[in-house]
Parts: structure tokens; C-alpha cells; sequence
């Protein structure tokens, strides 16, 4: 992956995430106005979609773009870092 494609992920995910987080304040204003439940979870729903996205888009690009380099100048801190993504402890 090059820096312009790089560039162009984060870019992605940094969507994904501000479309996450007014998705969000979409949720809070509909408890605060006692919407019917499964809309509100409907929105959750929603929201955790957009973060998984911006998840995996990220993750994608650091495996595809950084890794190496994380390995080349600390692999442990590397997998250390890769064990905490991945909730593996």
C-alpha cells in the first residue's frame, strides 16, 4: 500500500467514525425523547456497524502500511500492540 492509498483508508475510516458519532447523538436524542426501543437499538446497531468499519479499515491499512516497520524497530512492542487490537488477553 502506498501513502496515497493510505492516506485515502484513513480518510475512510475518519467517515466512518464522524457518521458513527452523529449516529450516536441520533441515539441519545431518541431515549431522551422515549422513541420506540427498537428504533433506538435499530440506531445502535447502526453505529456499531460504522465503527466496525472504521475498525477494520484501520487495521487493514496499519497491517498493510506500518507493520512492518512497528516490527522492524520493536517487534515486541509490535505484537504487544497487535495482542491489545485484537482483545487476545
Amino acid at each position: 500500500m502506498n501513502d496515497n492509498e493510505h492516506n485515502a483508508n484513513k480518510l475512510k475510516a475518519s467517515l466512518s467514525a464522524k457518521k458513527a458519532k452523529g449516529t450516536v447523538n441520533k441515539i441519545l436524542q431518541m431515549i431522551e425523547e422515549d422513541k420506540y426501543c427498537p428504533e433506538i437499538i435499530q440506531q445502535i446497531n447502526a453505529a456499531i456497524g460504522l465503527l466496525q468499519s472504521s475498525k477494520k479499515t484501520l487495521l487493514l491499512g496499519h497491517l498493510d502500511h506500518c507493520l512492518e516497520d512497528k516490527l522492524r524497530e520493536d517487534k515486541a512492542k509490535a505484537i504487544t500492540e497487535l495482542i491489545k487490537i485484537f482483545d487476545l488477553k
